[in-house]
């Protein structure tokens, strides 16, 4: 059901974005030729026949665009508008001419494209502006319109089986020791079950090749809704761990989007907290990496904000957040807490990390007691895991899953 309505979703925005602008594109068109001209009925009605073929390219060209995601963001908006400025009056001029019985032979063509100084100019500019403007409103409130009963079913989480070589897994701000990795499967099997108890449905990042740090499928994907920001972690051993997280969100009919080298990101360090974006800048996260970060998110309605880690792998092994947005931390690991609207000092370095279950219940590492009573006397239903293992690898509970939301 959720993927029927996100591609129903795409199909009315797409359809009803076109409609917008080939409409406006004609009847503005219509408008300036009557103004500048003083038209009657009969030559206003010539104009219209003249300009319909091209205004069913511009709907039929706008259409495709939107579909394939090009009202996303605004530079490929940009282009799409010159796309359509330039062959719509162009194919909509062949057309007419080939109906007409005059078709355009090869040495004409550059006459052709002089319409577009003349003739077809009030088409093109219109459909560029209409495009650029209109449209992208349109897409935008029609795709950000997500329904009540999607947000209700869409219960998803990405997990990855541990590697076999978890042992070997990578540490900076802590001390090596012994990993158990037979109890860690166990945990892990738990911590999966602990989600799934909580009604989401887990879904299996592809295990294939020996990442030693595949478990932690935080750092290769953050998601926003339907885009999924594929990262590019800040850790060489850990880049190939990205393929197959981008193939379960492209399976799962997400759009796709990409930190590009030389900007690093890891999704350890990326908190959202309503339409604020905290990100981490410290030894996986570079500030190329949120740059590009911003890029992606500002035209879908979030604003970033870049945060210094120092004295934890990762942001989020500092800070989380509880459901009602208010941020949560172990002093001695955070930076600075007066960079975040909402600040709760916690007891304990295991109880930083929380996984929302729903509006009143988060889950977290059974190693912070004080923790956990400290969020049920708020008035949290505390659900608890052994995550152990994991923990002696800089691991938590927001590192073992994605949630799509």
């Amino acid at each position: 059901m959720t993927t029927q309505l996100t591609l129903l979703r795409r199909f009315v925005a797409s359809l009803l974005t076109a409609l917008v602008v080939a409409v406006t594109a004609h009847v503005g068109t219509l408008f300036a030729y009557s103004v500048a001209g003083s038209f009657g009925a009969e030559a206003l009605g010539q104009a219209h026949d003249y300009f319909l073929p091209a205004s069913i390219f511009v709907f039929l060209l706008t259409f495709i665009l939107a579909a394939v995601g090009a009202f996303r963001f605004w530079y490929t908006k940009l282009a799409a508008a010159l796309a359509v400025a330039v062959v719509a009056p162009i194919a909509g001029t062949l057309v007419t001419a080939a109906l007409i019985g005059s078709p355009v032979v090869a040495e004409q063509f550059e006459a052709l494209f002089g319409t577009l100084g003349g003739l077809n100019l009030a088409l093109a500019l219109f459909s560029a502006i209409a495009v650029f403007t209109l449209g992208g409103r349109t897409w935008d409130a029609v795709v950000g319109a997500r329904s009540t009963l999607e947000k209700t079913e869409r219960r998803t989480v990405l997990v990855r089986l541990p590697s076999p070589s978890l042992a070997e897994g990578l540490v900076t701000h802590i001390e090596r020791t012994p990993v158990d990795t037979d109890l860690a499967d166990a945990q892990w099997d738990a911590y999966v079950g602990a989600l799934a108890d909580n009604g989401f449905e887990a879904v299996e990042v592809d295990s294939t090749g020996d990442f030693a740090d595949g478990v932690f499928v935080e750092d290769t994907v953050v998601v926003f809704g339907n885009t999924a920001v594929i990262t590019n972690p800040g850790a060489e051993s850990r880049t190939g761990e990205i393929e197959a997280t981008e193939e379960a969100v492209r399976a799962l009919r997400l759009d796709v989007a990409h930190i590009e080298a030389p900007g690093t990101l890891e999704g350890g360090d990326v908190l959202k907290v309503g339409t604020t974006v905290y990100v981490g800048r410290g030894g996986r996260t570079n500030a190329e990496g949120i740059r590009q970060l911003r890029v992606i998110l500002s035209p879908l309605g979030y604003s970033v904000v870049a945060v210094p880690v120092t004295k934890a792998l990762h942001l989020k092994t500092a800070v989380t957040a509880l459901p009602d947005g208010t941020v949560i931390g172990f002093p001695p690991l955070v930076d600075d807490p007066t960079l975040f609207d909402r600040f709760l000092a916690v007891p304990e370095a295991h109880g930083t990390a929380v996984v929302v279950l729903g509006p009143d219940a988060v889950l977290m590492s059974a190693a912070a007691p004080k923790t956990a009573a400290l969020l049920e006397d708020l008035g949290y239903r505390v659900v608890t895991v052994d995550i152990s293992e994991f923990e002696k690898l800089e691991g938590c509970v927001t590192c073992l899953s994605v949630r799509l939301r």
